[in-house]
């Protein structure tokens, strides 16, 4: 099974929501001076380079994704503050050290060659510059997930090789600071970014599942009306509700960054 990462609008309300929060948090933890001129790797629906935009005062925001789609939905959502274009995290369509910064939210784990990526994000930034990324902790606290696939794997245990936390288990602090100092990085730091990831009731839980982009909605729209319905069923059973309904579950991503050297 292949992921899904074309349609920018169900992948917002799957996960582009929770990405905001994490990538408010990514960026007061990166801590970097303003007027700098900014590269986002895996841009999405455009969401870390709007977070760049309004809370930054970059020089400029180059914003890449391999997907047309999210370029185009990240163009309309940035509109003048970014240069959104499509192209491959594997051979960045940049020149080399043309960029202070390059970032990457919750993108490197789905990369086939994660090291050769930081490699790329390296040759682009200047020298000086840093390189940082956050991926979800999959295989530790991302809750909403975890309950999903937990689930999905009762009711179909052949899936249990497509469970996020099997899929990626170093998603993880040691993992990152490991990948980034072979790619040359000094100065490597992690941190947590933990959330809450609050929905509104059930229905604001599930529906997200139903839109075909990531993971788990690609899982979905596998199964027939009878395996959704009964997975829908387990997962209301398994969810505790708040007394209004909501449903509040905890997250979290692993952010990492580094200072290139030469």
């Amino acid at each position: 099974m292949r992921d899904s990462w074309q349609t920018a609008d169900p992948y917002e309300y799957y996960m582009g929501r929770w990405s905001c929060l994490a990538a408010r948090l990514f960026i007061d933890w990166i801590s970097s001076p303003s007027g700098l001129k900014w590269l986002d790797v895996g841009c999405g629906s455009g969401a870390l380079s709007e977070v760049i935009a309004n809370h930054q005062d970059p020089a400029a925001i180059i914003a890449i994704d391999q997907s047309e789609g999210f370029v185009k939905a990240a163009q309309r959502r940035l509109g003048k503050l970014a240069e959104c274009k499509v192209g491959n995290a594997l051979s960045l369509p940049l020149k080399d050290s043309s960029v202070d910064i390059a970032v990457s939210g919750l993108v490197l784990n789905f990369i086939p060659e994660p090291d050769k990526a930081l490699g790329e994000m390296s040759r682009v930034t200047n020298v000086g510059g840093t390189v940082a990324v956050y991926i979800w902790d999959y295989a530790g606290k991302m809750e909403f997930l975890q309950h999903f696939w937990d689930a999905a794997v009762d009711l179909k245990p052949e899936a249990a090789s497509l469970h996020e936390s099997k899929r990626f288990p170093n998603s993880h602090s040691n993992a990152l600071r490991i990948q980034f100092e072979n790619a040359g990085f000094i100065g490597v730091e992690t941190a947590p970014l933990d959330i809450i990831t609050r929905f509104a009731d059930f229905d604001d839980y599930w529906r997200p599942f139903l839109g075909g982009q990531g993971p788990a909605p690609t899982f979905v729209r596998t199964l027939d009306e009878s395996d959704k319905a009964s997975l829908r069923e387990s997962l209301r059973e398994r969810l505790v509700a708040e007394r209004d309904g909501a449903i509040n579950l905890e997250a979290r991503a692993w952010a990492a960054k580094g200072t290139k050297q030469t």
